[in-house]
């Protein structure tokens, strides 16, 4: 923009450019005063002067009429202007009682004259003016420009009566001051171009009243004279006025009092206007304090307002009008919902059955324009409240709306829903079905039609066929899961494809009350589902959908069944089998089975796919012990699968949950099932599952699939890199993973990924395109591509050394992950979580790890911590705490953004969770002259044009906009214009506690009070467990010293001797037999090799296995020398002093070194990252690293590990690493063994 200049008064778009050789400079360029700007530009002051044809409420022959009117809102306003003055004037002086209009048609001749206080008749001492001539006769004056008065008068912005004055050729004012004794008139004419000198007069004491007369200049609005259409309009304001002032106030019009004494006369007006048969229409009145009145009516189906603010009339409502609706419409609504389950009625559907009228007071009152249609201040500014009373919202209620909604709704959803109904006939066309032979016949009642979970349990459902037969038995696979119609719209429902099948192969009509199913297709529907959580579930819905729109189909007996499969069979070793239909009826056998469990050989059953065809003809020809009717007993079934399904039950759902006793399981050897057992005996397992997969733990901040994940990675030892699709498939394997690979996938990537808004931590290095901030993650490349391993800092986090103290569980007699593992921070925080599940839902932001290893300092110290706040690694915008509520507090996040010059911003940083791609996306949609994917043009642009640079980690967005659209941005800020900031909350922190209920913690610092104290006592169980493994290992080296002294002094012959004679010896010599570790024990041990066979390790009569002195008897032959024995004795004295050490540290300084490493290691990784980026060239994907106030934090959070623990861990000499040194250069030595 250097060296470029521009032209007075003009925009840079016109800078420079040669003026039309026709014009002048002084032509093209003008300057007006105010006065000939409102001449040239009115409508910009009163609105069109151009004639408007609109269907307006009139007053006629005494009466409101409602047709259609063509009239100049110019002239309108200008009426109104004087109108409003002088209703003003009772808020000025309460003892006004008169309000006189004459509307003189033949000589165009308009006055209004109020009495009450006139206008002082006094000389404006800074003016040199008349009052009266300054107040109508100069242009922005005004009483009304103090805003820190509190007023209720219809005038602000000092043009009012003037512009009534500026468009007519005559304009009166006259005014007696009683207190002054003077009065006082003057004349303006020619558009208040010309004034007379006013005639000042006396006039008694008390005598006090205001007249204005006006004569419209009609050419300026296209008119010769005052047409009846704005007649009957300027004659209905005037019965406004009557009915706003109320009975203080007689008005009279043309010499004729208006029959109008109150607001409730005022409405009774329009009520009767619209009367059938003599019959008013239901209004209910109510006056809330001194500023607010309203009345509430019925419509047809059609949402009507009358309303005023401060007199003025309102014509098209605005924030005081909704105020007062809103209150109704809520309140209608939730009462309409509860009355009528599936009415699922909206408050903007209420809302077109009211007719509300509102007269109200409000201070200092804002409009969308000068012609004052709309109110737009908002509802905290009004200086007063209206609270509707809950006795005229039951009085709405006990109206008619009520029944016009719900006929409304009703009519709506049964059209609607009718659409897809089916019908009684014997063929049908429907994708996958094999239909039944009979179905839709005379024998129809008599056919069943199962329905599976998916197209392989539809495959053994038909191998049963050939035993049941095709005449009476149908099959029908469900996709997945079923729509909870309970809560979907009747769009939903119409376009889900299942739901439409489901009716059409049943021939279920809507809303159609069964006595018996003689009029469907099947008389019986049979659901053969997976005997896991999800087939509950599924079973669930389908119970849910018949009871939503056909409940007494439930009370029919034996319409609704399931068909039950085994979860387990026990096969013996002569080919007997068992089959378990509930784990914990197969646990029962178990135990009382002990010894002789080894002799059967046990598969789990989790899908119906597992189930050969030879073993679904079995199932079918056994129906009586496969199949279970369903059995309305009472309402409380109903009120049961409410309770499960309905959203408005989402209280009664979480106290059901929390009373949910492990073990709880459904009697399947009972031949009849109440829904309601189901419910609380099965479905609720579905839902206690579904809960657990969607909130983590606060002990470990992991969810199940994510534990699992790391479990496999342990075991694996995951320190090179491998393809995710292949550590896909070993996780699923080595932790007995049940869902999608497309699942897995997913939780891999999201523990991997580390852009900006994702993990503080990646727990996973992402080799290879994890996602980026562009789409938050989602653009990742496929698992075929993409490699990963565990990142440097993972076991820094999770000990290797916690895992023997850790509870693992166990799936279909597999040893899998432990319940949940015991970091040395509680990872919930760094890396936050989010989920929703049965019942809850859960938001954790992310925390500075350094944060939270402060405050654990802090505690270990007996200090008091300090308080945290969301801290996102790589993050350069700012997050500034909000509101508190209810113990939580609320955070903003801000971007970046700052003016380059008057015309172009740049936008460095996006707040949290805002995604490249989504802010681009945003800025085309405000760009000028830039249409969208349907061809449209942006309807409020914003900017010209942007151009994008930088690359996923530093970006920056250059925005170009006009000098005025800058304007706008700066007055609205420039962060809320552009959409950068974005809300971060605390109020939602639900986590699973260490007993395993749902908890909610108010802050960050509860949840570390909560671990920290957990964390201690594992602690002390890891030192407990590792000076038992130290003392186990010393008397394996005194054993083998011993040992090797007795073979070479002679005392046991070792050669050509049978194993079974020198274990009888070593046992009697009192060597200590030392069991082998099963895998089992150590689950999460690499464990390539194949397991012992039991068979293979006989037990003597001593009760002594034979690998019980393995490691004696398997030492090499170059071990058995007196040089060895030195060695394993200078072992064994160096042990005991590390065995003495150990037992004098506190559990305190064992988290205290944990700590000192993980930050070290930190430092060093977040080195490397800021190295790495500085490496890449710029405009390229680099890696996410910690910014330099970050940095500059690791020396204070970060202080001098004890010298004293020091010194006694060099004694220890137990410098085993995280992990392997050999894969992690610069390996710190750790005490994470311990």
């Amino acid at each position: 923009m250097a060296g470029s200049k521009k032209g007075p008064l003009m925009t840079s778009n016109n800078a420079n450019l040669p003026a039309e050789p026709h014009k002048t400079i002084e032509e093209m360029y003008q300057k007006k005063t105010q006065l000939e700007h409102i001449l040239l530009r009115p409508d910009t002051y009163i609105g069109s002067i151009e004639k408007h044809t609109q269907t307006l409420w009139v007053y006629e022959d005494g009466r409101m009429v409602n047709r259609s009117v063509s009239y100049v809102p110019g002239l309108y306003k200008i009426f109104d202007e004087i109108l409003v003055n002088a209703a003003d004037n009772k808020q000025r002086d309460p003892k006004m009682n008169s309000l006189k209009v004459a509307i003189d048609v033949e000589n165009n001749l308009i006055s209004v004259c109020n009495n009450g206080d006139g206008v002082p008749v006094e000389v404006h001492k800074e003016e040199g003016v008349y009052v009266p001539e300054l107040i109508f006769g100069h242009l922005l004056t005004s009483s009304n420009y103090d805003d820190t008065e509190k007023k209720t008068t219809g005038g602000r912005n000092g043009y009012g009566a003037k512009l009534t004055n500026i468009f007519s050729t005559e304009f009166v004012i006259e005014t007696a001051d009683g207190k002054r004794l003077k009065k006082y008139k003057q004349v303006f004419t020619d558009n208040m171009g010309t004034k007379s000198e006013p005639v000042i007069t006396k006039c008694k004491a008390g005598e006090n009243w205001t007249k204005v007369s006006f004569k419209p200049d009609l050419a300026k609005f296209n008119m010769s004279h005052l047409e009846d259409d704005v007649v009957a309009l300027m004659m209905k304001r005037v019965v406004d006025i009557a009915g706003c002032l109320g009975k203080g106030v007689n008005v009279e019009l043309n010499g004729s009092l208006i029959p109008v004494k109150s607001f409730m006369d005022y409405v009774n007006l329009y009520l009767d206007s619209v009367s059938e048969s003599g019959i008013r229409r239901q209004c209910f009145y109510e006056k809330s304090g001194d500023r607010w009145e309203f009345c509430v009516s019925i419509t047809e189906g059609q949402f009507q307002q009358v309303s005023f603010v401060n007199s003025i009339a309102t014509i098209k409502g605005g924030t005081h009008v909704d105020y007062v609706t809103n209150q109704i419409t809520g309140y209608v609504t939730e009462v309409v919902n509860k009355k009528h389950k599936n009415a699922h009625v909206k408050a903007h559907n209420v809302k077109n059955y009211l007719w509300v009228f509102v007269n109200a007071l409000i201070d200092n009152p804002a409009f969308d324009s000068q012609t004052k249609e709309t109110l737009t201040l908002r509802q905290s500014s009004f200086g007063s409240t209206c609270v509707v009373s809950e006795d005229l919202l039951k009085k709405v209620v006990k109206s008619e709306i009520v029944e016009n909604l719900l006929s409304w709704a009703q009519f709506k959803q049964q059209k609607e829903l009718k659409k897809t109904d089916g019908a009684k006939t014997s063929r049908i066309n429907v994708p996958k079905l094999e239909d039944a032979n009979e179905a839709g016949g005379k024998n129809s009642h008599k056919c069943t039609l199962i329905l599976t979970e998916g197209d392989s349990a539809k495959g053994l459902a038909v191998a049963g066929l050939s035993i049941v037969g095709r005449d009476y038995y149908g099959v029908f696979p469900l996709r997945g899961k079923l729509l909870n119609v309970r809560e979907a719209t009747v769009k939903q429902l119409n376009e889900n494809k299942e739901i439409q099948h489901l009716k059409k192969i049943l021939g279920l009509r809507q809303d159609k009350q069964y006595e018996d199913v003689k009029s469907l297709r099947y008389g019986h529907m049979m659901i053969m589902t997976d005997q896991d959580h999800d087939g509950s579930h599924i079973k669930g819905l389908l119970i849910n959908f018949i009871h939503s729109f056909w409940p007494s189909l439930l009370k029919v007996p034996s319409f609704m069944v399931e068909f039950i499969t085994p979860i387990v069979k026990a096969t013996n070793k002569r080919g007997h089998v068992l089959a378990f239909y509930t784990m914990p009826q197969y646990k029962s056998w178990v135990e009382n089975l002990g010894a002789a469990k080894s002799s059967w050989s046990i598969k789990y059953y989790k899908g119906l796919g597992t189930s050969t065809d030879k073993e679904g003809k079995e199932y079918f020809s056994d129906l009586g012990k496969h199949k279970k009717d369903f059995k309305w007993e009472d309402d409380n079934d109903g009120n049961a699968i409410e309770l499960a399904f309905s959203k408005k039950k989402i209280e009664a759902r979480k106290d059901w949950i929390r009373q949910y006793e492990p073990g709880t399981h459904l009697d399947q050897t009972s031949p009849l099932i109440k829904y309601s057992d189901f419910i609380n005996k099965e479905l609720i397992l579905f839902s206690v599952a579904d809960l657990q997969r969607s909130i983590p733990s606060m002990v470990d901040g992991l969810k199940p699939g994510q534990r699992k994940i790391l479990y496999a990675a342990f075991k694996k030892n995951l320190v090179k890199e491998l393809k995710l699709s292949q550590f896909i498939g070993y996780v699923s394997e080595q932790s007995a993973y049940h869902h999608g690979e497309q699942s897995l996938y997913s939780t891999i990537v999201g523990m991997a990924q580390n852009f900006v808004g994702s993990n503080n931590i990646n727990l996973f290095v992402p080799a290879g395109n994890f996602g980026t901030r562009a789409s938050g993650g989602k653009n990742a490349a496929s698992a075929r591509y993409i490699h990963t391993c565990l990142s440097l800092l993972t076991r820094f986090l999770f000990p290797k050394d916690d895992d023997c103290i850790l509870d693992f569980l166990e799936d279909d007699g597999q040893s899998i992950e432990p319940t949940w593992y015991m970091p040395i921070l509680p990872m919930v925080l760094v890396n936050g979580s989010e989920g929703i599940g049965t019942g809850w839902s859960t938001f954790v932001p992310n925390y500075n790890p350094r944060d939270i290893v402060a405050n654990i300092r802090r505690l270990l110290n007996d200090e008091m911590m300090e308080p945290m706040e969301p801290w996102y690694k790589g993050f350069r915008g700012t997050i500034v705490r909000g509101s508190t509520k209810e113990n939580a507090v609320s955070y903003i996040s801000n971007g970046v953004i700052e003016e380059i010059d008057e015309t172009t911003v740049q936008v460095t940083e996006l707040p949290i969770r805002t995604w490249t791609e989504n802010f681009r996306e945003f800025l085309k949609s405000v760009t000028e002259g830039l249409k969208d994917e349907n061809g449209n043009l942006p309807k409020d642009p914003l900017i010209k044009g942007f151009k994008e640079q930088g690359d996923d980690y530093a970006f920056e967005f250059d925005i170009t906009l006009s000098e005025e659209k800058m304007q706008v941005a700066r007055s609205e800020g420039l962060l809320k214009k552009f959409k950068l900031t974005s809300s971060i909350n605390t109020s939602n922190m639900h986590l699973f506690d260490p007993a395993g209920k749902i908890k909610k913690y108010d802050n960050p610092e509860q949840v570390i009070e909560e671990f920290f104290h957990l964390r201690l006592d594992y602690y002390d169980k890891r030192k407990k467990a590792k000076l038992a493994a130290l003392e186990m290992e010393l008397l394996r080296l005194e054993n083998k010293a011993r040992f090797i002294l007795a073979v070479v002094s002679g005392e046991i012959i070792v050669n050509n001797r049978k194993k079974a004679e020198l274990i009888v010896e070593l046992h009697q010599k009192g060597f200590t037999p030392i069991p082998i570790k099963s895998k089992s024990a150590v689950a999460s041990e690499t464990s390539e090799e194949s397991e012992e066979n039991d068979d293979s390790d006989p037990v003597n009569a001593s009760g002594i296995r034979a690998s019980d002195y393995d490691y004696l008897l398997s030492m090499a032959i170059a071990t058995l020398t007196y040089e060895k024995v030195q060695k394993l004795l200078e072992d064994r004295d160096k042990l005991n002093g590390e065995v003495d050490t150990l037992r004098k540290m506190s559990v305190k300084d064992l988290w205290l070194h944990d700590l000192d490493a993980f930050d070290n290691k930190l430092n060093e990784v977040e080195a490397q990252e800021e190295m790495d980026r500085k490496l890449r060239p710029r405009g390229k994907q680099t890696r996410v690293v910690a910014p330099k106030a970050a940095a500059r934090k690791i020396v204070k959070n970060n202080p001098k590990p004890n010298k004293s623990v020091e010194e006694d861990l060099e004694r220890l000499n137990l410098s085993s690493s995280a992990m392997d040194t050999s894969e992690q250069p610069g390996g710190i030595r750790t005490l994470n063994s311990l």
